[in-house]
């Protein structure tokens, strides 16, 4: 009876031990998405604009819930669902599958993301703040909304040829911070670079959709092929924005107010409903700062709002 006692203790004990460790990596696996600040990828989610390509907004879809139509030269191609749903989002992503996609456009499968995804920009981001931002959109409501196929031709649907356009236009990498510079304008680089991707809009690109770099941030005359004209925000005094004052960028990015009292609308008055005016004041002002010390770039986009 003391080996049956015995032999029972012990097995319980064996039992307990096991429970222990697999309610461990439960509890692990359940709260990967939470390795981040939650508070600060909230701010970061909306400096980087996450919401305006996955958000079907025309047909008032659930936020990340994806559907958007983004159109391009090449075709029309449709946000995924980036919601922590397991299946139809983003809910099985690892920290590092996170991390792969946004600085090196990488499924997890490995297959590369169409740049119409701005990883060339929010590669500059910093792993601390790519992890945040999983934190907080891991923490929004899921959606079970499936993705919709994209709309574009052969060969420009081929994901395997994203290869050959990342050896000509993505340099991979998070910003470093420039000491000839001020703490400001590093920041505001970080902002309008990095989180912003504000030249993803606002240059113009090439016939394989690469980014002109003596035209970067300088406007573009055909935005998304469609004849949208994107202006000129370099400093430029006659086709930019040297003439505007602080409190004219700020008044712009702040609430979409221009110089000329009419206000910003389409896609750049979304950007600033969701994400520019909910920068801190400190914030905007880096921005400003950044974007007045760039090279200014004669080119004149016609048809721009007025500046």
């Amino acid at each position: 009876m003391r080996r049956v006692a015995e032999a029972s203790r012990r097995l319980r004990g064996v039992l307990a031990v096991a429970f222990v460790a697999f309610a461990a990596v439960a509890i692990s696996a359940g709260t990967a998405h939470a390795s981040g600040d939650r508070d600060r990828g909230a701010y970061l989610f909306a400096a980087g604009g996450c919401a305006g390509c996955h958000t079907d907004t025309k047909g008032a879809g659930q936020l990340l819930a994806g559907g958007r139509d983004i159109k391009t030269p090449f075709g029309v191609f449709y946000g995924p669902n980036i919601t922590a749903h397991p299946e139809r989002g983003i809910g099985r992503w690892s920290d590092a599958d996170f991390v792969r996609a946004m600085r090196q456009g990488r499924r997890p499968d490995g297959g590369h993301y169409f740049p119409v995804f701005p990883y060339a920009s929010y590669t500059k981001m910093t792993d601390r703040d790519l992890l945040d931002l999983k934190a907080y959109v891991f923490s929004l409501p899921v959606s079970d909304r499936p993705n919709k196929p994209h709309d574009v031709a052969f060969p420009f649907n081929v994901r395997a040829l994203v290869f050959g356009w990342k050896l000509l236009n993505f340099e991979p990498g998070e910003y470093r911070p420039d000491p000839a510079r001020s703490d400001a304008v590093n920041r505001g680089a970080y902002l309008a670079d990095a989180l912003g991707h504000c030249a993803e809009c606002h240059s113009p690109r090439d016939r394989l959709g690469g980014i002109d770099a003596n035209l970067r941030y300088a406007g573009d005359r055909n935005h998304a092929g469609a004849g949208i004209r994107v202006p000129n925000i370099t400093p430029d005094p006659d086709t930019g924005i040297g003439k505007w004052s602080e409190d004219d960028l700020d008044a712009f990015l702040s609430m979409g107010m221009l110089p000329s009292g009419d206000f910003a609308g389409g896609e750049m008055g979304e950007v600033i409903a969701n994400s520019t005016s909910k920068l801190t004041a400190a914030d905007r002002a880096a921005m400003i700062a950044y974007l007045r010390q760039l090279k200014p770039v004669v080119h004149r986009v016609r048809g721009a709002p007025a500046q």
